[in-house]
């Protein structure tokens, strides 16, 4: 019965909290229940379709899962839970914080604190408020169909906004990375139908207030045109498309190259052309990764792992580590610090690996930096004769 009266105190303050807009969030841990795996459960409010909702997310030992449910649904399940299975909970509002625990002995304690924050947060969901293109009325997402001439996504089209959104996410934490005003000229090889290349134009212009152009290249002239097109109806002044290759295009005074899907040895030649004109932020996603797959099939080399590489599938992944691989220590050698991260461009298609090079500040060249680089060339000459290559291609364009 007191166990139910604490209870139904901490539910009440709960109620009070949502009808006053004081609620903040709360968290519920220390789980005894049946419920296998179960850690604990953070709650706070969020506004999905305008619509005012409670978000769960139950952390288990090894994934995270999120549901969401309506105030008067979601309360039941907070008082069930208290009796089923938590031992301890904090309600955190901007009046006070109060503290419901279970002790060892079966006792139940309610302790008033004084509040953590006194302001009420945000109440959006976690994939609006992380979005930093906006389906608003934008001609050049209208253009490529990705939203009405409302501002409103397609159905068909949400994957791809997803898709804008994440890529524009990480390179927002990339640029980040650089001195303020380093970029001032942008090289998108292989722009496609310029899906990332406007949407990074939208983003270094109108929330970063960058005086930056963007130069998408690509072969197909009918996409040059389009893009060229759609850049003019949205008065995007310096931004543009030209006819061409990655491996014939200019890059001088490039501050930021970027080059998602290069095929094989193209991407080779976007970091060439990046490390030649002494960009500040290199971003490449590769793929295809024919070239070293050859060489390795060509010469067969028995090592440790040749019997994972007599299997197709192996052999392909392992074709794209080493040439990855080999590709993050060049960028290395020149100066770069590296970062290769997998990550997920939609939910319809497979990881990728995104290779990174972040200019460091230039110096006087030390006797440590001079040791470092032999040490690179050592590294790349030990792993081609490991597994048999011949060369690199992104090796052979720098003559190392």
């Amino acid at each position: 019965m007191v166990f139910s009266a604490h209870v139904e105190q901490f539910i009440s303050a709960l109620e009070q909290s949502l009808s006053l807009q004081q609620f903040v969030k709360i968290s519920l841990g220390n789980y005894k229940g049946s419920e296998e795996g179960l850690k604990q459960l953070l709650i706070r409010k969020v506004l999905i379709k305008r619509e005012a909702k409670l978000a769960f997310t139950f952390r288990y030992k090894t994934r995270d899962i999120l549901k969401n449910f309506d105030e008067e649904e979601a309360v039941k399940l907070i008082s069930e839970y208290l009796q089923t299975g938590f031992k301890i909970a904090t309600l955190f509002t901007t009046q006070k914080d109060l503290i419901f625990e279970e002790l060892n002995n079966g006792k139940i304690v309610l302790r008033k604190t004084q509040a953590s924050t006194k302001e009420v947060p945000t109440a959006h969901h976690d994939q609006e408020k992380l979005r930093l293109i906006k389906p608003d009325s934008k001609p050049y997402l209208t253009e490529l169909k990705i939203t009405d001439a409302d501002g409103k996504v397609f159905k068909n089209a949400q994957d791809k906004f997803r898709q804008i959104n994440h890529y524009i996410e990480i390179l927002s934490s990339l640029i980040k990375e650089l001195p303020e005003g380093t970029i001032k000229k942008v090289a998108d090889m292989g722009s496609g139908k310029g899906y990332l290349t406007f949407a990074l134009y939208d983003y270094l212009h109108s929330v970063l207030k960058l005086d930056a152009e963007i130069v998408g290249v690509e072969y197909r002239q009918d996409l040059v045109d389009l893009c060229n097109g759609v850049a003019d109806k949205s008065n995007f002044d310096q931004l543009s498309f030209v006819e061409g290759t990655i491996e014939n295009y200019n890059a001088e005074n490039v501050n930021l190259l970027i080059a998602l899907h290069a095929c094989d040895t193209a991407t080779d030649d976007a970091i060439f052309k990046g490390i030649k004109a002494n960009a500040e932020l290199i971003v490449v996603a590769p793929c295809c990764h024919k070239q070293i797959r050859r060489e390795i099939e060509q010469n067969k080399v028995k090592n440790d792992v040749s019997f994972l590489t007599k299997y197709g599938i192996f052999l392909e992944r392992q074709a794209e580590m080493v040439t990855d691989g080999i590709r993050a220590l060049i960028l290395e050698y020149f100066g770069y610090k590296t970062k290769v991260f997998e990550f997920i461009s939609d939910a319809h298609t497979p990881k990728n690996v995104l290779v990174v090079g972040v200019k460091k500040v230039e110096s006087i060249k030390t006797k440590a930096e001079s040791e470092r680089q032999a040490e690179i060339l050592q590294k790349i000459k030990a792993s081609k004769a490991y597994f048999g290559i011949g060369y690199h291609h992104l090796e052979r364009l720098l003559e190392l």
